[in-house]
């Protein structure tokens, strides 16, 4: 894998510098590195995940200790003291003495050797005070206390407080900062035998399981670091998807009909679809749509690993009409473009990309395909709605909208969804946060067609 540090230096600075995607960076270079050692990509992942989800803590130290302040410095030399930073503060295991003469070999490394004494310098420095950093008082300033605590934008600090107290904000910001498991659901047509010898075959593959406490087909994997190579992938024994996706096709149950017509317009990369597919059990028929044909591949490419019959994957802007569909879907599903604040935890750059003014302007989206997609719900069929954020814009105020634009009412989750959730369910939405729920954050709603 060469030189560890090197690599992920060069991730941070095409994350951070040029605006790439950080799930999308991780994944290709650990698909790269496939066969490497598995503690050498640990690292990789570890300190590159980490300086991303601590990054307003670190510039914050950074700018109390250096002359020059972060804004200021030599991209290289910036994300070179930040996963410095990192490392001597969240990573206990790694002596400090290795730490910064890494860091100072790759200064000179990368011809910034001049730089060598700065780095050396303020790195000892840090390290040598790292247990008297002056952060903001809570008492005096709250906001500002929780923004560089958590590493979590400002703006977003006050918007939680204000929607939500200080209890779930606090429980929320912290329960975002911890390790987050692979979550997949295993496929319920398994007999116990084949479930027993793929939950044996992953212990012999180093990767350690939990059942998820919310629905029995749902484990959480811890240790894993490419999930095409665990045992199962191939077979389709299972697809990586947060529980709090499959409460919403638990949720989206069709009256029990098995041979329902169900479409999710905008499906990528297919797991509520599928598992849809695979609730009806083979009958019925499932169209899962997404914008581009990129999109639509990796439905497709799921479904054929899976082995699902019944659904169809299909290239349509879920903003556009389809005349066809019109008065006919038993059940839609209406994951909508979001904010995606709710999977901070998992894809950490979503903060700092994150503006409120945008925010806006994906409520107008959604309003948007909303007032197209409800028209293909048949009088009496269910629409869902959800989104992966925690946003009262985008998930209650879109809601309240929409019962006031069109007809149809909110029914209640309870007699669909897990224990834990029958009382918060009664209403008819539920918004899940990380931290006080053992999911993503999440929203979802029910809302049936009243209209005859």
């Amino acid at each position: 894998m060469g030189n560890t540090r090197e690599l992920v230096l060069d991730m941070l600075m095409e994350i951070l510098e040029e605006g790439s995607y950080s799930h999308l960076v991780i994944r290709d270079v650990l698909d790269k590195y496939n066969y490497s050692d598995p503690r050498d990509k640990a690292f990789v992942k570890r300190v590159t995940e980490g300086t991303l989800e601590r990054l307003i803590q670190i510039d914050y130290i950074l700018d109390v200790f250096s002359k020059v302040p972060v804004s200021k410095m030599k991209p290289l030399i910036r994300n070179l003291l930040r996963m410095s930073v990192y490392q001597l503060l969240f990573m206990e295991s790694i002596p400090a003495r290795a730490v910064i003469n890494e860091a100072v070999k790759l200064a000179g490394k990368r011809g910034l050797r001049g730089l060598s004494g700065f780095v050396n310098g303020l790195l000892r420095n840090i390290e040598r005070k790292k247990e008297q950093i002056p952060y903001p008082e809570k008492a005096k300033d709250e906001e500002n206390y929780l923004s560089i605590q958590y590493s979590m934008p400002g703006w977003l600090v006050h918007k939680w407080l204000s929607a939500y107290g200080r209890e779930t904000t606090c429980r929320m910001l912290e329960g975002l900062l911890e390790e987050h498991p692979v979550t997949v659901r295993l496929k319920e047509s398994l007999n116990q035998t084949e479930k027993e010898n793929w939950l044996s075959a992953l212990a012999k593959a180093g990767v350690c399981w939990k059942q998820h406490p919310y629905l029995s087909y749902a484990y959480e994997l811890y240790g894993t670091e490419g999930i095409r190579n665990l045992p199962g992938f191939e077979e389709g024994y299972f697809l990586v998807q947060d529980v709090s996706s499959m409460l919403v096709v638990e949720a989206a149950r069709p009256d029990g009909k098995d041979g329902a017509l169900v479409v999710d317009v905008c499906a990528a990369p297919g797991g509520k679809s599928l598992h849809m597919g695979e609730k009806l059990k083979g009958t019925g028929k499932v169209i899962a749509r997404d914008l581009s044909e990129n999109k639509v591949s990796l439905i497709r490419d799921n479904i054929e690993r899976m082995g699902y019959q019944n659904i169809e994957a299909q290239v349509m802007d879920a903003g556009q009409p389809d005349g066809e569909l019109m008065g006919k879907a038993d059940v839609v599903l209406a994951d909508l473009p979001c904010s995606g604040l709710g999977i901070i935890g998992k894809k950490r750059d979503i903060k700092y990309r994150a503006r409120e003014e945008g925010l806006m302007e994906l409520t107008l989206l959604q309003r948007r395909i909303l007032d197209t997609v409800w028209q293909y719900v048949k009088p009496g069929g269910i629409l869902i709605y959800s989104t992966c954020t925690i946003n009262p814009d985008e998930n209650e105020g879109m809601v309240e909208w929409f019962l006031r634009e069109h007809p149809f009412s909110l029914e209640s989750l309870s007699p669909f969804l897990p224990d834990a959730f029958k009382e918060e369910g009664e209403s008819g939405m539920l918004q899940l946060f990380p931290g006080v729920h053992e999911t993503d954050g999440f929203f979802l709603a029910r809302l049936r067609r009243t209209e005859q």
